[in-house]
């Protein structure tokens, strides 16, 4: 198994300290802060933990409040909000040093039939196709403001084998595009064979839920690259930008699995006041829609 993936996978496995508490671990980011992505994935995790497993999330809204620190645990303490027949709804709130970093509300709910449509896939090409991070990376080496960033986002998405349709933000600094990106992403290994093997959140969360956090996890990576785009930035690596993101929505329609391909399409409709928004669309590999995502961050130029 991929040591990254059982890293990641580990990651998820909080460790419970009361009936509704858990208490997780971090792991460096490229960023000298926790990656709002894993403090998302661990929030959902830690609500999860408390709704029975015929109820998988069919969505979350959070913010992130202040920077975590990625050398301390992180406290989860879940309020069960509300128990209904058909919804489960939960708040968690991530703590560190005595402070609130994360706030997040999830809604379960059990299975149903009911109408159905959807918007259709855009076209994509074989991800098979398009280069790995290893191929891709190492080329815009000269771009990066510090030394070791190439590697440092290499072993940041080492679990993860997400692939550009198009240049990334960096690769195209000065010139902008349609405020338009694509990847797609699956995690770097088999997951099933991953908890056979005995990863460390195999015996606490079901395969549903584990598809479903994986996917929040990777999505807060690339969200924000199409505002980038759209002025011709390349991103905090390249240094003519500083940012963050501030609050995260994810809306989930469809089972997935992460270890399978998926597409995910991501806009901005604008930026303004020191902020933008990106909005995305994952699709499974068959074109099914799997998940809506919206995300405001801070966008800034840097003051020279």
């Amino acid at each position: 198994m991929n040591d990254a993936l059982q890293s990641l996978l580990d990651l998820l496995a909080l460790e419970r300290i009361e009936q509704d508490i858990f208490r997780g671990q971090s792991r460096a980011s490229v960023v000298p802060r926790v990656f709002g992505g894993q403090v998302a994935a661990q929030a959902l995790v830690a609500a999860g933990r408390t709704v029975p497993a015929d109820r998988p999330p069919h969505s979350l809204h959070a913010y992130f409040l202040r920077p975590g620190d990625p050398g301390a645990p992180i406290v989860y303490t879940v309020d069960r909000i509300r128990d209904g027949r058909s919804f489960t709804t939960r708040r968690v709130v991530a703590v560190q040093h005595g402070q609130p970093i994360f706030h997040l509300s999830a809604s379960f709910q059990v299975h149903e039939e009911g109408l159905e449509h959807q918007e259709p896939m855009p076209p994509a090409p074989d991800p098979l196709t398009l280069p790995t991070a290893a191929e891709m990376l190492p080329r815009y080496a000269d771009r990066f403001v510090e030394p070791g960033v190439t590697e440092r986002l290499l072993e940041a998405r080492e679990a993860i084998d997400l692939r550009y349709v198009d240049e990334p933000p960096f690769g195209t600094v000065g010139q902008a595009r349609e405020p338009r990106s694509q990847v797609w992403f699956r995690t770097n290994g088999d997951l099933d064979k991953a908890l056979a093997d005995g990863a460390g959140c195999g015996d606490t969360v079901t395969r549903p839920l584990l598809d479903i956090c994986l996917v929040t996890y990777v999505s807060d990576m690339t969200l924000l690259d199409s505002i980038l785009l759209a002025h011709g930035r390349g991103g905090w690596a390249v240094g003519d930008v500083v940012g963050a993101s501030l609050d995260h929505a994810m809306w989930f329609h469809r089972p997935l699995r992460a270890d399978d391909w998926l597409l995910y399409d991501q806009e901005s409709p604008t930026a303004q006041g020191g902020r933008g928004l990106g909005k995305g669309r994952i699709f499974t590999a068959d074109g099914l829609l799997a998940v809506s995502v919206i995300q405001e961050g801070v966008i800034r130029v840097p003051r020279v």
